[in-house]
């Protein structure tokens, strides 16, 4: 493989996208980057990157044809996560269709080596010892779209691999770190833990990956990776104890003042967040139902053929948090002097949710106990 064509980035604006786009530049990729990304967007994350930009959509064969000429390698990292019910054909269009529109476009171009993102979710789930990548997904069990479109997004690699098409398969755990500009799940509750708008958390945990372990997975995977292998990525299984544990140390804040069983938040989220998807989609919620249920499954990773076959040696979800944090306060999502400023926790207040940007979005339903400001839902 040459190291002088071409290399297109999608999803460059969301969390693994934006830290994959600085490290290539990094690496002095930078003149040879091609991002694409969806007008209307928010974009944050390649605003301010001097590299090439195409627009257009996934689901638009036309498009994909056009973002890939002339193109030697391609990360795709684009996905629609969505961790709430609904919106069921979106999300297979965005990441099923999109996904085999890529490679198809890919093949067509001749395209030498692709890296796709994927997804734990689509991992299956062994409770007595961590899952490789051998342990099939399950579809039988209670799994959100999304999780089914991961799965179905790892069958249209294969298809492709099988044509011919160099493809390798990324796969990520919970992302920790900095450039989270929209921002994730986890950073969004990174941001709400720092404000004190997390009234409560559960018991339970996952596996996590620092933004640089992913980052460097996804580089170790185009160099190294066999076409129709997958390869699990993750820094290690933290508990939401162990994980606001950091935060109190990072952030100076303590952490949420209810610990509620996770029986008891399962039900509470199962009533409300239908509720809240209808009346009040762009309000963030933490502990949805398919969150609950991930955390009480205590899912864990096995990265053994990671570090044998590529070399990925983990590193510390710690140093993500800070970085994470710092990130935040730089581009002023959270105040730099947080530490004294910070409100006392009031329930009251939690009748208000905010987002990232502290605006807030009032509601009159109870549903404090699973929302929290700085985030997608």
């Amino acid at each position: 493989m040459s190291d002088t064509g071409t290399i297109l980035v999608t999803g460059g604006s969301g969390h693994l996208g934006a830290n994959l786009l600085r490290r290539l530049i990094a690496d002095g990729h930078g003149s040879r980057i091609r991002a694409l990304y969806r007008p209307g967007s928010n974009n944050q994350g390649i605003d301010d990157l001097a590299i090439e930009r195409v627009p257009g959509d996934l689901r638009d064969m036309e498009a994909m044809r056009r973002a890939v000429k002339g193109v030697e390698r391609i990360y795709h990292c684009a996905a629609k996560l969505v961790t709430v019910s609904g919106g069921e054909q979106e999300i297979f269009d965005c990441n099923v269709v999109g996904t085999r529109n890529l490679l198809a476009a890919a093949r067509e171009a001749g395209v030498r080596r692709v890296v796709v993102s994927g997804s734990f979710s689509a991992v299956g789930h062994l409770p007595d010892r961590p899952s490789d990548e051998s342990v099939p997904f399950y579809p039988f069990h209670k799994t959100l779209p999304y999780e089914h479109t991961k799965a179905l997004v790892e069958l249209e690699c294969w298809r492709a691999a099988a044509a011919g098409l160099h493809v390798t398969v990324a796969t990520s755990c919970a992302i920790l770190g900095p450039h989270d500009y929209k921002p994730s799940r986890m950073g969004g509750v990174l941001v709400a833990f720092a404000r004190r708008r997390l009234p409560a958390y559960i018991p339970g945990g996952f596996e996590f990956v620092s933004a640089r372990d992913i980052v460097e997975g996804h580089v170790l995977a185009m160099e190294k990776g066999a076409s129709g292998q997958k390869y699990i990525f993750a820094s290690g299984y933290h508990t939401l104890d162990q994980i606001f544990d950091i935060m109190e140390e990072v952030t100076g804040t303590p952490r949420p003042p209810l610990r509620l069983p996770a029986s008891v938040m399962l039900a509470i989220s199962t009533v409300a967040s239908p509720i809240m998807s209808r009346l009040f989609p762009k309000v963030p919620q933490r502990l949805t139902p398919g969150a609950v249920r991930l955390l009480r499954m205590g899912r864990r990773a096995d990265v053994t053929k990671a570090m044998t076959e590529l070399g990925f040696q983990p590193t510390s979800i710690k140093a993500a948090i800070q970085d994470a944090y710092d990130d935040f306060v730089r581009r002023g999502v959270l105040p730099a002097g947080r530490r004294a400023a910070a409100p006392a926790y009031s329930h009251a207040h939690h009748a208000a949710a905010s987002d990232a940007t502290g605006t807030e979005a009032k509601c009159p339903v109870p549903h404090h106990l699973f929302t929290g400001g700085g985030g997608q839902a």
